[in-house]
């Protein structure tokens, strides 16, 4: 990116693409497949019809060659990964559409490790993690996450800006980091989005509901995946910013976000969306 098109990104930019790709959603409702886990196909689907895009939940191997290339974009997520769906997201993943990867407990196992790096070779454009997960596939070994903790991060995002730039030039793919501060990288730019609340943390699957979002942002911006990943992790965030206003606890935040997620207007996103280009 040159110094001129570097200036123009500044805050106010930010503010008018991501209410812009917010009303991309709602005008064109996206098709989403998801292959996803268990845990987190009710809050995925609900994240994207608050967007206004259009979950599906197909994961058969043999629905794929007749429903996936009508889809805008898929989301495939390993957290509850098993031998049965591996071939689906791989054929999934195969099919020609734009795709985002969620790599859930990267460092698990083996098996899991070894699916992780499978896919990512099958050209994702976002791949969307927290920093454990990402310094595991940048390292490529369970030996990279010595202090694993399951679906949660031992490390801080911004202990894997590093590895996800190393990671982006390698594999093609844009990397999210998410943490307190998340960050987005092309291998060359890192973008970093501050919006959130550490109380998202205690909803199981807010994680997995933002890399769905950012599928269906993908969807409607496919020429630019950097910027697609940001302004989703943002406006979730942000939803999550608000919802917490009303909540008592983890329970109501989950209602209140989703509800927030589905009444954003152009005021409260360009006003309160924080995204920067990092140094």
């Amino acid at each position: 990116m040159d110094g001129e098109a570097k200036e123009q990104r500044n805050p106010a930019w930010w503010g008018r693409r991501a209410w812009s790709l917010l009303s991309a959603v709602r005008a064109r409702a996206p098709l989403v497949q998801c292959i996803t886990n268990l845990v987190s196909m009710d809050i995925a689907a609900n994240t994207l019809l608050s967007a206004g895009a259009s979950p599906a939940m197909v994961h058969s191997l043999r629905e794929v060659p007749d429903f996936t290339p009508r889809c805008d974009a898929v989301y495939i997520n390993v957290g509850t990964l098993s031998e049965d769906w591996l071939p689906s997201m791989r054929a999934a993943a195969s099919a020609g559409r734009p795709w985002v990867l969620d790599p859930v407990a990267a460092a698990a196992s083996g098996f899991r490790m070894e699916a992780c790096l499978e896919l990512l070779a099958l050209r994702p454009a976002v791949v969307r993690g927290n920093a454990s997960e990402i310094l595991a596939l940048a390292h490529r070994s369970i030996a990279a996450s010595s202090n694993f903790k399951g679906a949660d991060s031992s490390h801080e995002s911004v202990d894997a800006v590093e590895a996800a730039k190393v990671l982006s030039l390698s594999s093609g793919a844009v990397i999210a980091v998410s943490g307190a501060v998340d960050f987005i990288t092309n291998g060359e730019q890192v973008v970093g989005v501050n919006n959130g609340v550490a109380m998202m943390q205690k909803i199981t699957a807010t994680g997995c509901a933002v890399t769905a979002l950012i599928a269906a942002f993908v969807a409607v911006e496919p020429s630019d995946a950097l910027v697609a990943a940001a302004c989703a992790l943002a406006i979730f965030g942000l939803a999550g910013e608000i919802g917490m206003e009303s909540s008592k606890g983890p329970a109501t935040l989950r209602m209140h976000l989703i509800d927030a997620l589905y009444c954003l207007d152009e005021e409260t996103v360009t006003s309160r969306v924080k995204i920067a280009l990092q140094s």
